[in-house]
């Protein structure tokens, strides 16, 4: 049996992730503030906010993730779950959002590996893929927050691959610029925080920006190919 685990499922990205999944036969432990709807058969979801590290904490002590890998063949974890914000230069990004934006890009995405590697060393085929950015290799104006935590995801597979643990594949993996609500933050953003707002207004008024759906197609078509892994830092456009 093939289970996998996608945080942040409910929208975006990780709604095209966990619908590819769920087509290949995979049974999906959906981890998000909210529900996915029109989604019954294979998923089940958690309501958690990840932003929460005693939440996340007190939900992996209680064993529910030990217990949903039970009887897998294989094994997935999708760090999807991420944040924008704080869109602005430094002085004026705030403790608070710059926080929270580290507890979900980062810590969660981190704790879930830890948690997820620990409990699956019974499998011969377990794979974590983050989802990183373009952002964690190139430096954007008004996005430093964002820039260091997609780099985090970047150095933490670097490390991860370097323990060389028994049946474990991992890849931080940059989608590209999907239509997403993500997307939608950033046009709201004001110029005077984001220098580069108007050239993200053009992507979405030429078409230009992705369809997450197709693009959750791909990342699962590539998790569950052979070449996964083959290199640690990648981006779903080139692989």
């Amino acid at each position: 049996m093939n289970k996998a685990i996608v945080t942040g499922h409910s929208k975006g990205l990780g709604a095209g992730i966990t619908a590819a999944l769920l087509a290949e036969g995979f049974n999906v432990l959906g981890l998000s503030r909210s529900a996915l709807p029109g989604f019954e058969a294979g998923l089940e979801q958690v309501a958690l906010d990840l932003g929460d590290a005693d939440a996340l904490a007190a939900w992996l002590d209680g064993g529910e993730l030990e217990s949903f890998l039970e009887g897998a063949e294989r094994a997935l974890l999708i760090n999807n779950a991420g944040l924008v914000e704080p869109i602005a230069p430094l002085g004026r990004q705030g403790a608070a959002a710059i926080a929270r934006a580290v507890t979900v890009n980062i810590s969660a995405a981190l704790v879930l590996a830890d948690a997820f590697a620990a409990v699956s060393t019974h499998l011969s085929d377990r794979r974590l893929a983050h989802i990183s950015s373009g952002a964690g290799r190139n430096a954007y104006t008004g996005w430093s927050v964002y820039c260091a935590t997609k780099a985090a995801l970047d150095q933490h597979a670097n490390g991860v691959r370097e323990d060389a643990l028994p049946g474990m594949k991992i890849e931080s993996l940059a989608p590209g610029v999907l239509d997403t609500g993500m997307q939608s933050t950033i046009r709201g953003s004001s110029e005077e925080d984001f220098a580069l707002r108007a050239q993200f207004v053009e992507l979405k008024e030429t078409g230009a920006l992705a369809d997450p759906g197709a693009v959750g197609a791909k990342i699962v078509a590539h998790m569950i190919g052979e070449k996964f892994g083959t290199e640690t830092v990648t981006d779903i456009r080139s692989v």
